[in-house]
């Protein structure tokens, strides 16, 4: 097996899109994940882990549904808000609102999705959550938006301009 810091310093190195999760346990709860990924689009599922040191890992074992807002390079102030330790994320009212079914959706996000969670599973000092997606929320602007990752401890924006053109390889599925 390799060391815990050779498999960190890998997956550094390998660029992930950027989420807030927020639930409701009983009071709002949100926290920045790099570990969101589509599992089926039929059903449609997600996934993601949470280290058992998130301040949010005990209240998400108390929530049916969660809400996934994949973040654009315009959302950066949410990314760092939900990754820093001890924010209030929830001080500022005018930022995010309540969906009918109670859980928070922050306001300037493009692209959320609501999901039930189906599986907790225990992975090591995490918990990977697979969830199944029942409501989704986008603007019109969502498509044309720079995308934001998070690659050796650094925000990137992926813009038109970073896009590499490779016709031949255009239609290629990745899965």
């Amino acid at each position: 097996m390799i060391s815990a810091d050779e498999f960190k310093n890998a997956f550094r190195l390998h660029p992930s899109g950027v989420a807030l999760i927020a639930a409701d346990p009983g009071e709002p709860v949100a926290f920045t994940a790099s570990s969101v990924s589509a599992v089926s689009a039929d059903p449609p599922l997600l996934m993601f882990s949470v280290s058992a040191l998130s301040s949010s890992a005990l209240s998400l074992r108390l929530v049916d549904t969660v809400v996934v807002h994949m973040l654009a390079a315009d959302n950066l102030d949410l990314a760092i808000l939900g990754a820093k330790r001890g924010a209030n994320r929830f001080a500022d009212r005018t930022r995010w609102r309540r969906l009918p079914t109670g859980e928070p959706v922050f306001n300037d996000v493009h692209t959320w999705l609501r999901a039930r969670i189906l599986h907790r599973i225990d992975a090591g000092g995490s918990t990977v959550f697979v969830g199944t997606a029942i409501e989704s929320g986008a603007t019109d602007t969502a498509e044309s938006d720079d995308g934001l990752v998070y690659r050796n401890r650094t925000w990137h924006r992926l813009s038109p301009v970073s896009a590499m053109r490779l016709p031949e390889l255009a239609a290629i599925p990745l899965n």
